[in-house]
Formats: C-alpha cells, sequence, structure tokens
C-alpha cells in the first residue's frame, strides 16, 4: 500500500453506447486516444504518479482486449511485489444467468473482500473514460484537512452539459450541501468529476446495508451519496483547476484530440514531470512526403502523409495518400485515407479505409461525423 495508505479502484465496465460502434468490440477505456494512448492509460498513470501503488480494474463489457491490456502493470510502473493493477471482473449473476455489476457502487461492494485484504484508511474511485492529468496525493491531503467522510472532484462545466453529471453545490468552506444526480434542469454547473475519496469505514457501512436493500439501484450519485448526505456525514468539494474532459461522446472524444492542437495545451502528453505511460509499440518513424502538405497536425509514429492534413490527429499506423485532403480529424491506428479522398471534420476508426476519391464529413456539420467502416472509394 501507498505511505497515505490509500486503495483506487477505477469503473470501467460502462458499455460505452454514447461511442456508437467504437466500443462495440471494445470496452470504453481501452478505446485509443492522442496518438498512442487509450483512455485508461490517464486514470492508471494518475495513479502511478501520486503514489498509489494498488489498483483495482472493474471490468465488464467488452472486456477482453481490456483485461489484458492493464494487466500489464509494468507499464504503469506497478508490477513489484508491494504494488499491481488486478482485474476485476463482476462475480455475481444477473438475471439472464450472466455475470455483472449491477450498479457503481455494486462494483465496489462485490470487491469488498478485496479491498478488506489491504485494509485501506481511504478509497480513492475513478471513473475509467476521462482524460486529465491530476494529483491524486494533494486531494487526499484535502480530504484529511476536512477530515471529510467523502472528497469529490469538482468543476464548473458549460450549463449546456450540466445535466449529463452530478451537480454539486457548496458552501464558503467547501462542504456540499446539496446535490443533484443529473438533473433534467441543473441549478448550478459545479458537476462531479466522477472522482471521490472516501474514508473506508464510512463507504464499507454503507455499502453492506446498500447490498441488502431491494429498492436501490446500487449507483453512486442515486444512492451511495444521498445516503451520505441523508446520514450527515461530512461531503466536501475538491476544485480542480486542470485540464479534463468526459470523452462518452464522438463530438468529445474528437474535441479532446483536437485540443492536443493547441498552441497552449493545457494535456501535454509529453510532460516529464507527469508522464503518461502507454504500452510501447513498435513501429516505423512518421514520413512526410516530399509533395506533402502539413498544416498543424500532430502525427505519431508509423504514420504516413503523402497528401495534405490540416488542424488532425493521426495516431500510430495512418496513412494519407497522395492528393487525400484531411482536414479538422482523427484518423485512429491503422486508419487510411486513400489517394484523391477528403475526409472533413470527421474521426476515422481503427483500421478503417476511405477509399481514393471519396468523400466524407463536413466543414459545415454541426456533429463529428464517425467512419467505422470502409468507404468505397472510385470503382
Amino acid at each position: 500500500m501507498s505511505q497515505n495508505n490509500m486503495l483506487a479502484m477505477i469503473l470501467a465496465g460502462g458499455r460505452g453506447s454514447r461511442l456508437l460502434d467504437l466500443t462495440n468490440k471494445v470496452a470504453k477505456p481501452a478505446v485509443s486516444f492522442g496518438g498512442k494512448y487509450r483512455i485508461i492509460d490517464f486514470p492508471l498513470s494518475n495513479c502511478a504518479n501520486s503514489g498509489i501503488d494498488v489498483v483495482g480494474v472493474l471490468t465488464q463489457y467488452e472486456s477482453v482486449l481490456l483485461n489484458s491490456y492493464v494487466a500489464a502493470g509494468r507499464r504503469w510502473g506497478l508490477d513489484s511485489k508491494d504494488s499491481g493493477v488486478f482485474v476485476l471482473p463482476p462475480r455475481e449473476k444477473a438475471d439472464e444467468g450472466f455475470n455483472v455489476y449491477r450498479g457503481t457502487a455494486d462494483a465496489i461492494s462485490q470487491n469488498i473482500d478485496f479491498i478488506d485484504n489491504y485494509n485501506p484508511d481511504y478509497l480513492l474511485i475513478l471513473s475509467g473514460d476521462h482524460i486529465y492529468k491530476m494529483d491524486y496525493d494533494a486531494m487526499l491531503d484535502y480530504h484529511k484537512e476536512q477530515k471529510a467522510d467523502l472528497t469529490v472532484a469538482v468543476r464548473p462545466v458549460p450549463w449546456k452539459e450540466a445535466s449529463r453529471f452530478g451537480i454539486m453545490f457548496a458552501d464558503e468552506s467547501g462542504r456540499i450541501t446539496e446535490f443533484q444526480e443529473k438533473p433534467k434542469e441543473p441549478k448550478s454547473n459545479l458537476a462531479s468529476m466522477g472522482i471521490y475519496i472516501f474514508t473506508w469505514k464510512s463507504l464499507r457501512k454503507v455499502l453492506l446495508a446498500d447490498m441488502k436493500n431491494p429498492d436501490s439501484s446500487h449507483d453512486f450519485g442515486n444512492d451511495v451519496i444521498p445516503e451520505f448526505m441523508a446520514q450527515n456525514k461530512k461531503l466536501v468539494a475538491y476544485k480542480f483547476e486542470g485540464y479534463w474532459k468526459d470523452v462518452g461522446t464522438i463530438d468529445s472524444l474528437w474535441e479532446a484530440n483536437m485540443d492536443l492542437l493547441g498552441r497552449r495545451s493545457e494535456l501535454k502528453l509529453d510532460d516529464p514531470a507527469w508522464k503518461i505511460y502507454t504500452d510501447d509499440v513498435s513501429a516505423l518513424p512518421q514520413y512526410v512526403g516530399p509533395n506533402a502538405v502539413v498544416d498543424r497536425a500532430y502525427i505519431t509514429q508509423g504514420g504516413v502523409v503523402l497528401g495534405e492534413v490540416h488542424h488532425s490527429v493521426l495516431f500510430t499506423g495512418a496513412y494519407i495518400g497522395e492528393g487525400a485532403v484531411v482536414t479538422d480529424s482523427v484518423l485512429m491506428p491503422g486508419a487510411k485515407v486513400e489517394a484523391g479522398a477528403r475526409v472533413t471534420r470527421a474521426l476515422v476508426a481503427n483500421d478503417v479505409t476511405v477509399g481514393s476519391g471519396a468523400v466524407v464529413g463536413s466543414a459545415d456539420s454541426d456533429a463529428i461525423t464517425l467512419v467505422a467502416k470502409r468507404v468505397k472509394g472510385e470503382e
């Protein structure tokens, strides 16, 4: 255990249905991001950088790739005899007969024995599908200073997006006085980031009662946090001011990748002081042809550009053929845009080809075009 005696649990079992065809065969936390990373790299790297050495990853849907990926704890330096990343699939059967986590709180409840084995004072609970860099140790210091039962990381979000989040109300001292879970008409835009530090004894007691409650949905937002408030436990808001993005939709995933192109990007994936660890993939260096045009592009190793690329992100092994033009787009690993094709405001999924001369997306479209199947080109 870490010197602060805190264990981390990453909730990585969601269906990711709003990411459409990207998550048909791959769990959302295993979706690629930022050229060579996967989304799950961010909370795991944050744990490693924060000195947390025991991490449970709670997996469920389409988890084969994710399970094998996170089981290699060496990627994040969490593979010594005193540390590790542990894959924790569900153990309880649903009515349909297969194992399932019934809710976010149930995912923790089913693993109380795993947590008790380490006897932590504090439990850090994280969402596995957010892009950000954060020092959890600093958040724990705040939790201790406040003598809180629960500390929730929060930040303002655009009002139009507030209904997607748990909304918090905090007084001048930082104490949370009211909570709305994904309200249709939010009264505030101070959103929960899905990052919680619980004093374990307090949470354990509430979880045991929640497990026996037939009327509970076994969810942190709907059940556990309201119960903490009903019991007058101390809940405090920890205001986070760095970069953070919930990448639960195609548009938000595209936006987060586009943010890497900003001249003053807050994310800084190459910051040696807060490294984002990932799988080292063997690939040739990127190649930009003699007639290529490159304008503000993020090109990862193995990328090949023979045509034009403007304000776009190319992942490992992405290819742009001669005469092709890619603008305001994201090409995921192995994506190909063949000669003469035009791709605009689009996200091209892993290993998908846009055929010669094809036209995908539009500069006038409000939504980002997801290209998840081969687009036929000129015959």
